[in-house]
């Protein structure tokens, strides 16, 4: 697999972190986790006893986001510990962590500190509000940057107020920009030969993903207010109730329009003004009115066939059962089988990721904790059976 000659040590907790080393695990990387003795990486306490949402007593947070990992137990508050750690650190690539600012360079495991025993190594640290900047010591979670980062305040309409996305996008964002920072730092190592450090902001992910919608604003000076699932610029661009459900129609720019028009052959969308699209978005309410009055006659699976069938971009507002079991989505390997311990087979989301020279995707286990300690201290950093035990004797790892 691509990344199958990359060595990630994962510092990881939560969410964000976890899911940035879970893709890189995904494309074939060699992913740890480094986890305290004891209580190990925090989700694995989350819904370890849920009846719905645990598998042999870890919860789904901890099943999804720990596939294909190893996990190894050390002390890091321990300078006997920490010295495991650099002996790792030596023969690896990648140091991903999703501490608060401040917590690696207290443990003496920051960039700088690594650096010295290992040039090469590309460390990854993301952080509510990054590592620079008068409010790097800002606690964040997953709302608070989706707040703080504009995307709410258009999410929802001026009737409803601010919405935030109902997937954790804060979290995800930061740990998606991670794992492109470090594939960036790991391609120009290939030329310089030295690794350096990643610094990733949730907040700044946040702005990232404004893009356009941002430099609207910055040209104009107009802030937008919530748009509900309608569109700036184009209409109609929405979603629709039907007999039995909703759905997508987006026309964007005046071919499309034309086209559905001619579709769904109202004479109120007749209008010569309509062609025009600054026209149509001042008539955005009444346009969205007459198209929505008019799809509520018939059920979702009647208006999808025929829109599709003119080629109008549409699609169904789907529930989580119904995204999961699209034939889309299925063929395209996005519902997996990962195994357990127990011989059971967990169905969770794919990797996106399709790499045309790369083997057929599998998984495996999440791991128990500490379950890969001596395995990987013998293999990666070359330990004896003798100093294993001895390390463990002394609780330095478990």
């Amino acid at each position: 697999m691509a990344l199958e000659h990359i060595t990630v040590l994962d510092l990881t907790h939560m969410l964000s972190g976890p899911y940035g080393t879970m893709l890189l695990a995904d494309l074939g990387a060699r992913t740890i986790k480094v986890e305290p003795p004891g209580t190990g990486e925090g989700t694995r306490r989350l819904l370890e006893n849920d009846p719905d949402y645990a598998r042999d007593g870890m919860g789904a947070y901890y099943l999804t986001l720990n596939r294909n990992k190893q996990s190894v137990c050390v002390d890091l508050k321990s300078e006997a510990g920490k010295a495991v750690f650099l002996d790792l650190v030596r023969h690896a690539d990648v140091v991903f962590d999703n501490f608060s600012v401040g917590v690696t360079g207290r443990l003496g495991i920051d960039h700088a500190s690594l650096v010295q025993v290992n040039p090469r190594i590309v460390t990854c640290s993301v952080t509510g509000f990054g590592q620079t900047g008068p409010e790097t010591q800002r606690p964040a979670f997953d709302q608070v940057v989706q707040a703080m980062g504009g995307g709410m305040s258009i999410t929802g309409t001026p009737e409803t107020g601010p919405t935030r996305s109902g997937i954790p996008i804060g979290d995800l964002g930061g740990g998606m920009f991670g794992a492109m920072g470090v594939l960036a730092a790991l391609a120009e190592r290939e030329r310089t030969g030295r690794g350096q450090h990643v610094d990733i902001s949730m907040l700044d992910a946040q702005i990232s993903l404004l893009n356009y919608m941002a430099t609207m604003h910055l040209m104009s000076g107009h802030v937008p207010a919530g748009i509900g699932n309608g569109h700036f610029v184009h209409v109609p661009y929405n979603s629709y109730p039907t007999a039995d459900g909703h759905i997508i129609i987006a026309c964007i720019g005046d071919a499309f329009f034309e086209r559905f028009v001619d579709f769904i052959d109202l004479p109120a969308l007749r209008k010569p003004e309509y062609r025009q699209q600054p026209v149509r978005l001042a008539a955005k309410a009444e346009i969205d009115e007459i198209v929505g009055a008019e799809l509520r006659k018939h059920s979702t699976a009647h208006w999808l066939e025929r829109l599709r069938a003119a080629r109008i971009p549409c699609g169904p507002v789907n529930n989580f059962a119904q995204a999961l079991d699209d034939v889309q989505v299925r063929a395209r390997d996005m519902v997996v089988e990962v195994p357990l311990q127990s011989g059971e087979k967990l169905r969770m989301p794919g990797n996106p990721i399709k790499l045309s020279a790369a083997k057929p995707a599998a998984f495996t286990t999440p791991p128990a904790l500490g379950e890969h300690t001596r395995s990987v201290l013998a293999e990666v950093a070359g330990y004896s059976a003798e100093q294993i035990d001895a390390l463990g004797r002394d609780r330095v790892i478990a």
